[in-house]
C-alpha cells in the first residue's frame, strides 16, 4: 500500500474511532454527521467522502462482513464441505472470544444502538442479504461436491443452500446475542452457542455429506 492509500485508510479509521463513542453515548439518531467531522478534525464534506452514508459510519466494517462467509467458502481446503468451513470459523472466533461476536463489555450498549434506530435495523437487514447473496455466488464458484449440474452458476440449490448457512450463522450470533443482553455471562453465552451451533450446523453438512456428516463429534471448544 502506497503512502497516499495509507493515509486515506488512517483518515478513514480516525472518522470511524470519532464517530463510534459519539453513537454509543448518544445513539444514533442523535448525533449528526458533521458532530462526528468535528470530533474527528475534518469537514463534513470530508466524512461524505469516505462514508457515503451516516449509517456507514456505525458499519464501518461492513464490506468485510458481507464478504466473510463466502472467503470461507473459496479458501477452504478441497474437498471439505462448506458447512464445516463456516461452523469451525464460527466455532474457532468462539473460542477466542473474538471481539466481532460481541464478547466484550461495550457490546451490549452497541447492539442497543442498532435496536433503537431503524435505519440501523435496516442496514443490519441488507448487510445480511448481501452476505447471503455473495455466499452464493462462492458457492457457485466451489460447489460441493454432492450439487452437480451442466451450469451449477444456475443451480437453485445453491441459492438455497446459502440461505440455511448464512441463516444458521445468523441465528447463532442473534443467539448469542440475546444471551448476552439478558444478562447471561457472556462465556456461559457462548458454550451454550457453541453447542448448539456445532448441531445446527453438522445437520446442514449431513444433508450434503450423508456419509460423512455424523464421522465425528468434536466438544465445541475443547480444541
Amino acid at each position: 500500500m502506497g503512502l497516499r492509500e495509507t493515509k486515506k485508510q488512517q483518515t478513514r479509521t480516525a472518522i470511524a474511532d470519532a464517530a463510534l463513542p459519539l453513537f454509543l453515548e448518544h445513539g444514533f439518531d442523535q448525533v449528526t454527521v458533521a458532530e462526528v467531522a468535528r470530533h474527528a478534525g475534518v469537514s463534513t464534506n470530508t466524512v461524505f467522502n469516505y462514508f457515503p452514508a451516516k449509517e456507514d459510519l456505525f458499519f464501518d466494517r461492513q464490506a468485510e462482513v458481507e464478504g466473510h462467509l463466502a472467503t470461507l467458502v473459496r479458501d477452504r481446503a478441497p474437498g471439505t464441505c462448506p458447512v464445516e468451513a463456516i461452523r469451525d470459523d464460527l466455532l474457532t472466533a468462539l473460542r477466542h472470544d473474538d471481539p466481532a461476536l460481541g464478547l466484550h463489555p461495550d457490546a451490549p450498549r452497541f447492539w442497543q444502538v442498532i435496536h433503537g434506530s431503524s435505519a440501523l435495523r435496516a442496514r443490519e437487514r441488507e448487510i445480511g442479504e448481501r452476505a447471503e447473496n455473495v455466499l452464493a455466488g462462492a458457492l457457485a464458484e466451489h460447489p460441493p461436491n454432492t450439487v452437480t449440474g451442466e451450469n451449477p452458476d444456475s443451480h437453485p440449490t445453491l441459492t438455497l443452500l446459502a440461505g440455511a448457512i448464512a441463516g444458521t450463522h445468523r441465528a447463532a450470533l442473534r443467539e448469542l446475542q440475546r444471551r448476552i443482553l439478558s444478562g447471561e455471562p457472556p462465556a456461559d453465552a457462548r458454550d451454550s452457542v457453541a453447542a448448539a451451533a456445532v448441531q445446527a450446523f453438522d445437520l446442514l453438512c449431513s444433508g450434503l455429506h450423508p456419509d460423512i456428516g455424523q464421522k465425528s463429534k468434536k466438544a465445541p471448544l475443547s480444541q
